[in-house]
């Protein structure tokens, strides 16, 4: 039976030029508890603003999609039948809850996945790094990852090359779970790599784009604050001073996260002891705290 509120959801969640925050807040302030998602929508159809102080541009985005639910329902049917699950953020029972206590009002309004949904239930770990990593960081990264398989936690990567994909394929290979999170749609992600581990129900794949969005560098950077919001805990294997890893860490500094970095051999060029001087906790090769000798003056936080 197709769920005839994902389109509603749909048009909300895909709004453009209406951020996220302003989303939640749109919610909070004038939707919950007050209407459903489909009242809500169908009220602002009919230009009523429900009370809420939209801007000019996100009046026109919220209009512009609103406008198009034909087309959404159609892509929510198609949805259904591939078997993909959503969820949205009123969805108490099944929307990860660390999401909504680590990122706030920037948690996402609606995710697509597929594969085994229990995993979001489990404790996971995110270990994440740059594309371009040392072979120490990529060690060090398998490693950790089989250690996580060993108490059962799930892993979780951003499916990109280097420390990601090295995450999950260790996982994997020891007989362990992980979440993969797209920095694309669901519907553009065509790998046949991990098929059998979703039929077995070791792997999920979610996103918060568009289906029908293709992968972008805005998508890929984005996605690493995902990540960190979903993990319980947070391993950086190596960072550069800027880039996706770089930028998640110090997101998750600024929301008081426990961040994880791997501290680096001395003759290491990389920006892991930036990030320890920042506020982050250095680990040794096994992921066990280090106590911080570094001394506090670079610290932003």
């Amino acid at each position: 039976m197709i769920d005839n509120t994902l389109a509603y959801w749909m048009a909300l969640a895909h709004a453009p030029n209406f951020s996220t925050r302003r989303k939640m807040e749109f919610l909070i302030e004038s939707a919950y508890e007050k209407y459903t998602i489909q009242e809500a929508l169908t009220k602002i159809k009919s230009h009523n603003k429900l009370g809420f102080n939209f801007t000019d541009i996100e009046w026109a985005g919220i209009l512009e999609s609103v406008n198009d639910l034909a087309n959404y329902a159609f892509l929510a049917e198609q949805i259904e039948d591939q078997g993909i699950h959503t969820m949205n953020i009123w969805d108490i029972y099944v929307y990860p809850d660390s999401l909504k206590q680590n990122l706030k009002k920037g948690a996402p309004l609606l995710i697509y996945a597929k594969g085994n949904m229990d995993l979001l239930k489990k404790e996971s770990i995110a270990i994440v790094g740059a594309r371009k990593s040392s072979d120490i960081s990529l060690k060090f990264t398998e490693n950790l990852a089989k250690m996580l398989v060993k108490k059962n936690q799930v892993v979780v990567s951003g499916f990109a090359k280097g420390v990601d994909k090295m995450a999950l394929e260790s996982a994997l290979e020891h007989n362990g779970q992980s979440i993969i999170v797209l920095p694309q749609g669901i519907e553009t992600y065509k790998s046949k790599t991990y098929y059998q581990d979703i039929v077995k129900g070791n792997v999920l794949v979610m996103s918060i784009y568009h289906p029908k969005a293709p992968w972008s560098v805005g998508f890929a950077m984005h996605r690493n604050t995902i990540i960190y919001g979903l993990a319980d805990q947070i391993y950086v294997a190596e960072s550069n001073s800027s880039g996706g890893t770089w930028e998640g860490a110090l997101d998750g500094l600024k929301r008081d996260r426990k961040i994880f970095v791997r501290k680096p051999e001395s003759h290491e060029k990389n920006a892991n002891e930036l990030l320890i001087q920042k506020g982050a906790t250095p680990v040794d090769f096994n992921g066990n705290a280090l106590k911080n000798t570094t001394p506090e003056q670079g610290k932003l936080f």
